[in-house]
């Protein structure tokens, strides 16, 4: 009982900041899911919580979506996403969390560059980022510091960005679990705890509802470069310790 309800205090505050920036639940729970529930469990566990968290986010801002944008990403994303999963266990995860790491840090310069050049995606462009990082959502527990990058680029932010993001998400998520499920990786006990871990990401979104509501476009973009440094970190952290 004491483990659950660490998990779901973390839960809720991981789905608080993701809540506000688009990402970053994923990052903040997986240590605590491993400690609690032993790594071959953290990964499916994580994919179904994901699907909950991504579903709320979807509700508490699905006036704002991008359908446009959420429909160039997804179609390459969810298949992407499936194939991903497939190789999940084949792959040297150590090389893709160092390179990952590496992205994210040097993302925090390159986004200000682009931003001051006013450079901006197109859909086409959007799309080929969905299957990139459709792919790597099948391998890895967390790129949405990839996916924030590439829909901020589109010229998304706050609601507009946080629902398309969410949206487009939850297919690929989806699209994984499912993959998932086909390889006998879903028991019902990894179901029923990725469900309780799930509601806790959902408290804490509609908790942070208010906050994004109130924050300038300014505060948002820095939120957003923290993030990208501690994901970056903590991924540099994982391959090596």
């Amino acid at each position: 009982m004491g483990e659950y309800l660490f998990v779901l205090i973390v839960g809720m505050a991981a789905g608080a900041i993701s809540g506000i920036v688009g990402t970053g639940s994923s990052i903040m729970l997986l240590p605590v899911l491993v400690i609690s529930f032993g790594p071959k469990q953290a990964v499916p566990i994580m994919a179904v919580a994901a699907v909950m968290a991504n579903v709320s986010r979807v509700v508490a801002w699905r006036r704002e979506i991008d359908w446009k944008a959420f429909a160039a990403y997804s179609m390459t994303g969810i298949p992407a996403a499936a194939a991903g999963a497939k190789v999940l266990l084949d792959l040297p995860i150590r090389f893709i969390d160092v390179g990952l790491g590496i992205f994210f840090l040097a993302m925090i310069p390159f986004r200000h560059w682009l931003a001051a050049k006013n450079i901006k995606i197109r859909l086409s462009q959007l799309a080929l980022a969905g299957g990139i990082i459709g792919f790597l959502t099948g391998i890895v527990l967390s790129t949405g510091p990839l996916s924030v990058p590439a829909f901020t680029f589109y010229g998304l932010a706050r609601g507009a960005f946080l629902s398309t993001e969410a949206a487009s998400s939850l297919a690929l998520y989806v699209s994984k679990v499912a993959t998932f499920g086909g390889l006998g990786a879903l028991s019902a006990d990894v179901i029923i705890q990725g469900l309780i871990v799930g509601s806790s990401l959902t408290v804490g979104t509609f908790l942070a509802k208010n906050i994004v509501r109130k924050m300038s476009i300014g505060s948002f973009r820095y939120v957003l470069d923290v993030l990208l440094a501690c994901s970056g970190v903590s991924m540099l952290w994982t391959a090596f310790f």
